[in-house]
């Protein structure tokens, strides 16, 4: 097969689970009043011990003043906090607490369930093709 099929193939999978995975995403994040970028901060920051505000920035591609907006939200919802560093307490530290490490190990949990399903119905060299693919990207560097 050529690297052109495979290619097309994997863009197919990928837009296949991204949208099964973001339907299912948004339908729980919708109940917990959460938008995609929060959830992908609290992503960030559940494996992480903490991250400064210019970090989230930086990891969110956001100005500071927008992380902190991020931020404020989750923190009146309990899936964050927020401390001072003590060296110095200019430098604020911001730790998801378990309240946020609970939804996002039920959101992983969901999207794992999906795509068990998923890679449960593909044929051999479809599970091939990803497998392949997995291993390449696992090489690389992203985000």
């Amino acid at each position: 097969m050529s690297v052109n099929t495979d290619v097309s193939r994997l863009a197919d999978f990928v837009l296949f689970t991204q949208r099964s995975c973001i339907l299912n995403l948004s339908s729980e994040l919708n109940k917990g009043n959460i938008s995609f970028p929060q959830f992908f901060l609290l992503t960030y920051l559940s494996s992480e011990e903490y991250l400064t505000m210019s970090d989230i920035a930086k990891k969110m591609g956001h100005s500071t003043a927008a992380a902190t907006g991020l931020v404020d939200r989750l923190e009146k919802l309990s899936y964050v906090e927020r401390a001072h560093a003590a060296e110095d307490r200019r430098k604020i530290m911001v730790r998801i607490t378990s309240k946020g490490i609970s939804l996002v190990n039920k959101m992983r949990s969901t999207i794992a369930t999906d795509l068990a399903d998923i890679l449960t119905n593909m044929d051999e060299d479809q599970s091939d093709a990803v497998e392949h693919t997995k291993r390449a990207i696992q090489g690389r560097s992203i985000a």
